[in-house]
């Protein structure tokens, strides 16, 4: 059944997030401030280690030493586009919503105001941090690919490595974890249901741009959770799409 892998992610991440939240509270805070930082820390680590990764890729898939200038192009320009249509503006009003939601839903009320995880922009940070981690990569859009074609075994995998992710997640970003059942439902089923369309255009460069570009988002979002520096990553996610078209067009 094209499309049952994408279920089965969506489902993973739901009970991974369900476990996090529900032993996060019987956590006390001081263990979830240090728990905060390792998660990231470990989330700089991800993003560069993609990003690097991507970018090496990149470089024998046919851009040799333009590679490093499609990941700054594509996030100056991907900026650019994002500032003018105001993205980080509407993302906080999407988390502004999520946040009202948040204390009506028991599952996803914080237990104090101040606990690390919960407060002002963090609901947003779980939600976008999520999406990020498991909507950006090769096994993402491989995946989804194939099973639309009808092989869900890559997302399998992919569902189990999401729904152990989910539970560390969860314990110290909250509910917006859970929240990021949304963009694998919209990204992944999209792709899933038009992988006839996609397969041909979602090259080896289309997929390692996207990974330099999406990880170095990924790495601005460990900045902001180790309260190193906050960039508007939300401005900056049109650079995963500016990233992927040069890709296409010049390799």
């Amino acid at each position: 059944m094209p499309g049952i892998g994408v279920i089965v992610n969506v489902i993973a991440v739901l009970v991974g997030s369900t476990i996090g939240l529900l032993f996060g509270r019987l956590i006390a805070e001081r263990f979830r401030t240090i728990a905060f930082s390792g998660i990231g820390l470990a989330t700089i680590v991800i993003g560069a280690s993609m990003s690097l990764s991507g970018m090496a890729d990149l470089a024998t898939d046919g851009m040799g030493p333009y590679a490093p200038l499609v990941l700054v192009g594509a996030l100056v320009v991907g900026a650019l586009v994002g500032e003018a249509m105001r993205i980080e503006h509407w993302l906080d009003r999407f988390g502004k919503v999520l946040q009202a939601a948040a204390y009506r839903a028991p599952m996803l009320a914080p237990a104090r105001a101040d606990q690390p995880g919960e407060k002002g922009h963090t609901l947003v940070e779980g939600f976008v941090t999520a999406s990020l981690l498991y909507c950006v990569g090769a096994m993402a859009i491989l995946g989804s690919i194939q099973d639309g074609l009808g092989d869900p075994s890559l997302l399998y995998l992919k569902s189990l490595l999401d729904g152990i992710a989910s539970i560390a997640l969860a314990t110290t970003l909250g509910g917006g974890v859970a929240l990021s059942v949304i963009p694998i439902l919209v990204i992944q089923g999209g792709i899933a249901l038009g992988a006839s369309t996609f397969e041909p255009l979602v090259t080896d460069a289309v997929i390692h741009a996207i990974q330099a570009s999406g990880g170095a988002l990924i790495l601005a979002i460990g900045l902001d959770l180790t309260g190193i520096k906050r960039l508007p990553i939300g401005n900056m996610l049109p650079a995963i799409v500016v990233a992927a078209v040069v890709a296409g067009l010049f390799t």
